[in-house]
Parts: C-alpha cells; sequence; structure tokens
C-alpha cells in the first residue's frame, strides 16, 4: 500500500527564494493539515480530555501544544509583535513530556473545550501563513536566520504527530474510531527466523555542520570522531514471535534479568507482556492506533529499552553469547555497512502504513529495517557532541536529557516524519517511555562504552553557577545572597507569620531561591531559561554541583560545589522550580509575601505588561524588590517598551521614574535606591563588573 506522498524536510537552500517560499508554505500546510487529520480519530470530545495514561496531560494539550509553540517561537524570534491568546500560550506552553512514574504530577487545569482550542489552531494557522507569505528571504536558511524558526515549528509539530500517535494508541478503543487516512497493514504470514550478520569495523565522523542546509535539532550539531570494532547484529528487528518465547519462559517475573531501575518500573506497571500485546483467552491480539487485530508474529516487537535489555539478558543467557543492544556508534556502523541513507526505501515517512509492517519486508542490504517501521532502543544515553551548542530560541530541546536517563533511539517508526526520518537525527526518551519502538541486538566481546552527559559544559550557564555558587572576586559579596539578606531585612516581622511564601523570578540558576528559602517556609524560582533552571533542580536534587569555566581558549578549569558547604542543604525541600515568562505566568503563581526580581525588568520583552500585574501576585502587605543595572537593549526590549533610559518632554526620564509611575498605584516605596555590586567571571582574565539598582516596595 502507498500512502499519498508526504513532503519530506526541505533543503533550506538554493538560488529561486519564491519557489523556496512556496515549498516551505507548502510543508507547514501539510504538516498542519495531517497533525489536525490525527485527532480526527478521537471519538467525541470526551476522548480530548480523559488521560490515555496517568503519566501524560490529556490529549486537549497536545493539541494546542503544537500552534501554541509557533506564537511563542515566532514572538521570540521578532517575526510576530503580538500574541493570539496569552492563556494558551501559557496552558499549552509546557508540560510536554513524562518523567517517571514518581515524578507524576496531580495539578489540575481548567482545559478549554475542544471547538476553542481548533479556533484557536486556525488563527494560528492564518499567523503562521501570513508571516511565510511577507517575511523578507534569503538563502541558505541557517542556524541564526529568522526562517530556522518557522522550520523549527514545523519540524516540532511533526514530532508531535508521532507522539500523540502513541497516546491515541494508549488510550482506551471506547474513544478512537476508524480513519481513512490511518489505515494499518494488513497482511502478516509466519516469522523469519532470525540470525546473525557480521558487521565489519567502521571509523567515521557523526555531526552535523551549522551551515548544513537541512534543519537539525541542537543535539545534531559538533563533532564526534567514532571507532567500532568487528561485531554482529540480528538480521531483523526482533519480531513478536520471537519475543514471545522470553514471555513464555517467565522473563517478565524473572528479577535477575531486569536492572535496578528496569525493576522498579516492572514493579510500578505490574508488565507481564509487552504494553500493546492484548491475552484474549489462550490467544494474542495486537492493540494498533485505532483497533486490536490477531497477533502479526512478523510484526516488530515494541518495547520500553527495559523491556528490550530484559530480553537481551535472557538472550545471552540462553546462547551463552554476550548479546546486548547496539550503542548509537554501533547503529551507525551497520547503518554505514548496509548503505542506507535518506532515500532507502523503507516502512517511514508515512509512506506505506500507518501502522508497523513484517519484519521481512524492507531489506537493506544483508539486514532488514536498518531505519524504518519501528524506532531501535540503543545503549546510548544521550551526550553532547564536541562543540554542541543550544540554539537561543529553543534552549531546552535537548539539554533536559542529558542526565544519563535518556536512551538514544535510532532509526525511525512507520510515522517518522521530516527531521525524525534522517540518519542525523538524535532523540532520546526515559527507558520506560513508550514510543513506536522496538529493537534488534548484537552480539559483541567489547564494552558498550558512554559518553558521559550529567556535566554542565554550557559557558553561559557555567558562568552563572560561578556567579551565583562561585568565588569571591575583587572582594565583592555573593549578589544573590547580599539580595537576598535585603529582602529579609525588608521584610520584618511579615516572616513571623505561618506559611510564608516567596517567589523569585528570573531566578537563574537559583541561589536566591535556596538563600530565601532560609527564611520563608515555600520558595519558588521561576526563569524563562529551561538551561538555568533545571541546574537548579538539579542541586537541589542531588546536593552537588559540577561545571567548567573558561580559562583561557580551549583550556577550562573543573569546579565542583555541594549545598552542604553553601550552608544551603537543610533548604533543599522547600525550593521548586519551574520554567516560565514574566510576562505570561500561569494564574497558579500567587499567593506570595515576597516576590524578587533580580536583573529582570531590562531584559524582558513586555516590562510594562510584567510591572503593572505583578501586585496581582503579591499578598496585601507583600513585598516586591527589583534590581536592575538599567541595561537597555533594542535586541531584549523594543525600544518603545523601555522602562526609562531616555528623554521624556525634553527631560531625562530614569527607569526609576518609570517604576515610580508604573508601580505607584499598587506600591509604596519603602526602601531605595541602593546599588549593590556584582561580579561575572567570563574567563580567568576577563570579568564583568556591575552595580544593580535596588528598590524594595510594598504592596498597598
Amino acid at each position: 500500500m502507498q500512502l499519498p506522498d508526504f513532503p519530506q524536510s526541505p533543503l533550506l537552500a538554493g538560488s529561486d527564494v519564491e519557489q523556496k517560499r512556496a515549498e516551505i508554505l507548502d510543508y507547514f500546510r501539510a504538516t498542519f493539515d495531517r497533525y489536525e487529520q490525527l485527532f480526527e480519530v478521537l471519538a467525541g470530545d470526551e476522548a480530548y480530555f480523559k488521560k490515555p495514561i496517568a503519566l501524560r496531560h490529556p490529549l486537549i494539550f497536545y493539541f494546542g501544544h503544537t500552534a501554541t509553540f509557533f506564537i511563542n517561537k515566532l514572538l521570540l524570534a521578532g517575526l510576530i509583535d503580538q500574541r493570539i491568546n496569552p492563556k494558551f500560550e501559557s496552558m499549552f506552553a509546557i508540560g510536554v513530556d513524562e518523567m517517571s512514574w514518581d515524578d507524576l504530577s496531580e495539578a489540575r487545569y481548567d482545559w478549554p473545550g475542544v471547538a476553542e482550542v481548533r479556533a484557536y489552531r486556525q488563527s494560528v494557522r492564518a499567523v503562521v501563513e501570513q508571516v511565510i507569505l511577507t517575511q523578507p528571504l534569503t538563502l541558505p536558511v541557517g542556524w541564526d536566520h529568522p526562517w530556522w524558526i518557522i522550520v523549527m515549528g514545523i519540524e516540532h509539530e511533526r514530532i508531535h504527530l508521532e507522539t500523540s500517535s502513541v497516546l491515541i494508541r494508549q488510550h482506551q478503543l471506547a474513544y478512537v474510531q476508524p480513519h481513512p487516512a490511518w489505515a494499518p497493514c494488513r497482511h502478516s504470514a509466519t516469522a523469519p527466523q532470525n540470525a546473525l550478520v557480521s558487521i565489519p569495523p567502521a571509523a567515521f565522523r557523526l555531526g552535523r555542520e551549522i551551515t548544513d542546509p537541512i534543519y537539525g535539532w541542537d543535539n545534531e550539531f559538533g563533532c564526534h570522531e567514532a571507532v567500532t570494532g568487528a561485531f554482529e547484529a540480528s538480521r531483523y528487528l526482533v519480531s513478536n514471535q520471537e519475543f514471545l518465547a522470553f514471555v513464555e519462559a517467565g522473563g517478565y517475573a524473572d528479577s535477575t534479568l531486569w536492572l535496578e531501575e528496569g525493576a522498579g518500573w516492572l514493579k510500578f506497571s505490574q508488565a507481564q507482556q509487552p504494553t500493546f500485546w492484548v491475552k484474549d483467552g489462550a490467544q494474542w491480539r495486537l492493540r494498533l492506533m485505532l483497533e486490536e487485530v490477531p497477533m502479526p508474529w512478523d510484526w516488530p516487537v515494541e518495547t520500553n529499552y527495559h523491556e528490550a535489555k530484559a530480553f537481551c539478558q535472557w538472550k545471552a543467557r540462553q546462547s551463552g553469547l554476550p548479546v546486548r543492544l547496539p550503542t548509537e556508534d554501533e547503529w551507525q556502523a551497520l547503518r554505514q555497512f548496509a548503505g542506507v541513507d535518506a532515500q532507502s526505501a523503507a516502512n517511514l515517512q508515512l509512506a506505506h502504513y500507518a501502522s508497523s509492517c513484517p519484519v521481512s519486508e524492507f531489506a537493506h542490504g544483508p539486514l532488514f529495517d536498518v531505519v524504518g517501521n519501528v524506532w531501535q532502543w540503543t545503549e546510548t544515553p544521550i551526550y553532547p557532541f564536541e562543540g554542541f551548542q543550544v540554539h537561543p530560541i529553543y534552549d531546552d530541546f535537548t539539554t533536559p536529557t542529558f542526565d544519563e536517563r535518556h536512551n538514544l533511539f535510532k532509526g525511525g517508526s512507520w510515522i517518522s516524519c521530516g527531521n525524525e526520518a534522517l540518519p542525523a537525527s538524535r532523540y532520546a526518551f526515559r527507558r520506560h517511555f513508550f514510543q513506536h519502538a522496538g529493537f534488534r541486538y548484537v552480539v559483541s566481546e567489547a564494552s558498550e562504552k558512554m559518553a558521559a552527559s550529567h556535566y554542565e559544559t554550557d559557558r553561559l550557564v557555567s558562568e552563572y553557577a560561578e556567579f551565583h555558587y562561585g568565588d569571591t572576586y575583587f572582594d565583592v559579596p555573593n549578589f544573590p545572597r547580599a539580595l537576598a539578606l535585603l529582602a529579609i531585612e525588608a521584610m520584618g516581622d511579615k516572616l513571623k507569620k505561618p506559611g510564608s511564601k516567596a517567589l523569585d523570578l528570573g531566578c537563574a540558576t537559583g541561589r536566591a531561591t535556596f538563600e530565601l528559602a532560609k527564611h520563608f517556609d515555600e520558595v519558588t524560582g521561576i526563569d524563562f531559561s529551561a538551561r538555568f533552571i533545571s541546574l537548579g533542580a538539579r542541586f537541589a536534587e542531588q546536593g552537588r554541583l559540577r561545571y567548567t569555566l573558561v580559562e583561557e581558549g580551549e583550556l577550562v578549569a573543573y569546579k565542583e560545589r555541594s549545598l552542604a558547604e553553601l550552608g544551603l542543604d537543610q533548604v533543599a525541600g522547600k525550593v521548586a522550580f519551574f520554567q516560565g515568562d514574566a510576562c505570561n505566568l500561569k494564574p497558579h503563581f500567587s499567593n506570595y509575601d515576597l516576590i524578587l526580581a533580580a536583573n529582570l525588568i531590562d531584559r524582558l520583552y513586555n516590562p510594562e505588561q510584567f510591572l503593572e500585574s505583578v501586585h496581582e501576585r503579591l499578598n496585601p502587605g507583600g513585598v516586591l524588590m527589583i534590581t536592575s543595572p538599567y541595561t537597555w537593549l533594542p535586541e531584549h526590549t523594543k525600544r518603545e517598551s523601555w522602562v526609562g533610559g531616555f528623554k521624556k518632554d525634553g527631560e531625562n526620564f530614569t527607569t526609576l521614574d518609570g517604576l515610580k509611575a508604573m508601580l505607584g498605584k499598587h506600591f509604596k516605596l519603602i526602601r531605595g535606591p541602593l546599588s549593590v555590586p556584582f561580579v561575572i567571571r567570563e574567563t580567568k582574565r576577563k570579568f564583568q563588573h556591575t552595580l544593580s539598582e535596588v528598590t524594595l516596595w510594598e504592596r498597598r
């Protein structure tokens, strides 16, 4: 069965600008349409609001999420200058991925209706089309080109086309219905006997160049030189038939086959077979996206990493061979051996079926399904290539996964489209995660070498780690700690009441959040940068922080700090970190006794909106502390949105003048202005020395 063509990731170079504009517009429309078509399989509005699994939001979130992503990112990129629906663009922005069964949030959301979200999506469609049709376009489109963000939104929606299909597959059958655009494979036969294929030694370079004329995610860029020895790989993906032997041998009940993390998942899930297998009396059936069918034994089994790993342990015990999952490098080696590239025929890109198909259908040299059909789990936790850098418009695409808990899988599934379908792509999920994913095994005496990922090498984040938790320079006291002490002094007797709450807004890597927790019962740290808050959250969880600092050129120093040595280990349980936009916070961030906005206002895209609404988040009598060096720059805040620092009616109008004008209705100035210095280390011999002006305001 050949499905209608679904456009692939476009080349972002060429000589005909208008042709490329039309190609990108077609790519957007096809993706937006196909995503909405996926949700047509839901049988009624109720299906949008029932969670398919407890660890994820209901599908209404994902219906809205990809649209709000376009608006939020285009706004950051300066391609649009206003929001469509600030409530939606906050509600649907964050909270996409489950973390773990013990991270489950029971937060309640007041979700809007399906028709309302559908209408919102149409408004977003019109905005994006207008951007594509009217914004200036030059070629090639590279990493720092504004149009990169347009393609980013399209590729992001293609990712969620797949992840949403998995959630739909986990929904109750009563909530889904057949759809002609999502017809599965209808043929199956006896599963082939698996065999081992010899893969020769290989040497190759992985990693994209910034100048590559095709869209890529941040983790694909950089350089990784790889060398693999000879090994053997299974000719086919592990089929349902091959995996049945593991199930019937009691593999799910044999704790010796499961690693500690896998055993924890097994205890939580009480799994006795793969999640999409359904026992029907003495027979087995398979849950597809929209229906159950008699078990197609020659299709690939679909598992999470833990199940795949336990099977390999069992297979090794049965055969006496060193059976395991391949590493990322070994997968690339067998891809290279098989001669597979982006044009190879495969059950990929929605080109054939809306499901898996027999493991013997698509040959790639002596192997089958090197790409396509289902993703293939690897032993490799995702890590950054040398030269890795985050994209400033989407700084949390990969960095939250550099925790040694997210493993790469390779090759793509039947619904993997766009960037997902490219051999250079690098996607990683928590090991308990279910995607359309299976595995093939390798036999090798070589141990699987893992690159370390659990460290902070992002230069800006490391500079702020040192700024907050590092050494003292030029006898200037620690800035976040100094601000916390001023705030505590200003609070006075207000701190005696039980249940006191503080908000550290623009918390960066979180030192002031911890310092305030010495005096408040609950402290929330919020920053726009996921890179910053992930460091603070990790420090709170693990009590130890490691990072590198540039000395000169490529030379770095290695630093380590602990909460205990900073006297903060007793307060870690009182802090919580969240990503958020100070100009568009979710409503539940309210009822605080203190809000600290440190060096924040001159980095906001709409400081007036923040200043004129911040009182709504403070209790009466609460204190607002604002600090800033007043470094107004048009790349952060449009000139017309500056709070001060310009001539007004022919006279100097300072930021303090602007603060008094904007805050005066709801606040009285109780202290300041004060000058508080800070020093940021850039290299061993280069430092920023700055004075921040501090004012403290009491809500009337």
